[in-house]
């Protein structure tokens, strides 16, 4: 009698590592001036791999944060400017 070998679907949570790795990166990096600018790739990419790691089922812990994290810090970063517009719009001078 032949033993077969067993093997397992691997269910890993590569979107949710990298999505959390992005987002914790690209806060912190978001947080120096103009350095910040050039992670925007990587809070999209914490978005987006934490919305597929969501979708697929993935560490929902994981995921969740490193679509928290991009979001706060495209928040952040984009809601600086908008109130510095704002603000310059509506000095009165």
């Amino acid at each position: 009698m032949d033993a077969q070998p067993v093997t397992q679907a691997q269910t890993g949570s590569g979107m949710a590592v990298a999505s959390l790795v992005l987002g914790i990166v690209g806060l912190v990096l978001g947080l120096i001036p103009f350095v910040g600018w050039f992670m925007l790739p990587a809070w999209i990419l914490a978005i987006v791999f934490g919305a597929v790691g969501l979708k697929r089922g993935q560490s929902k812990g994981m995921s969740w944060s490193g679509l928290v994290l991009g979001v706060i810090t495209f928040v952040y970063k984009f809601g600086f400017w908008i109130l510095i517009a704002l603000g310059s719009s509506t000095s009165g001078y």
